[in-house]
């Protein structure tokens, strides 16, 4: 019969590290939304810590890969939500209620890493830190592409045969950008203002592309 003695000692191991991954995380984003990320050093999150260098690089290759990691927790939870989206609805239709079942359930998803309001000061960050901007923009043109193919295998096309996957995920996510933007420059920080935002935006997209701009409404 096999000993399975070792087993909790790994388990322990292996939340021992975690622990000190999301301490190190806390610590880092803590110090970039209340001084800057730029005036932030890896020796200050460290001391914060109270860990060495050589730890934070065990978990981090560098600042920014702390900066985006509860983004990339936020993008796979919306890949999810997507996934989990009925075949019966359109591409554009599923990608408007995974990011709003995504908010829905942010906090959820995030909570044992970092509280939200941490992680919507960090966004905001993101959104006004030139550095980070672009390289939020770099890892949204990776997140298009993964979502052009999750809807293109969705949907049963050729991706490389097709462009209404790319099209269709191209103008989702330029509304995304804009919420986001106006989100940034507006006074309400709350996940609440940023879904509502985001509903007004995302049900413009079929007016926007469909509709007569120059013709009046007609009365009603």
């Amino acid at each position: 019969m096999t000993d399975q003695r070792p087993a909790p000692a790994a388990g322990l191991r292996e939340r021992k590290k975690r622990r000190t991954r999301d301490a190190l995380l806390r610590a880092a984003l803590l110090l970039f939304v209340s001084q800057g990320y730029e005036r932030t050093t890896v020796d200050e999150i460290t001391d914060t810590v109270e860990v060495s260098q050589r730890t934070f690089f065990r978990y981090f290759a560098n600042k920014e890969e702390v900066a985006f990691a509860v983004q990339e927790v936020v993008e796979s939870h919306f890949l999810a939500a997507l996934r989990a989206r009925p075949a019966s609805e359109a591409p554009l239709e599923a990608m408007r209620n995974a990011v709003l079942a995504s908010w829905d359930t942010i906090e959820e998803a995030i909570s044992d890493v970092v509280p939200i309001d941490l992680y919507m000061r960090n966004y905001r960050l993101i959104e006004s830190t030139p550095a980070l901007l672009a390289v939020h923009l770099r890892r949204s043109t990776e997140l298009e592409e993964e979502i052009a193919r999750l809807i293109a295998a969705r949907e049963g096309v050729d991706l490389d045969a097709d462009p209404r996957p790319r099209v269709a995920v191209a103008a989702f996510s330029g509304v995304m950008r804009v919420t986001g933007r106006l989100w940034v420059q507006g006074e309400d920080t709350s996940v609440a203002a940023i879904r509502r935002m985001t509903v007004a935006y995302l049900d413009q997209i079929g007016p926007a592309l469909a509709e007569d701009w120059r013709r009046a409404p007609a009365a009603g």
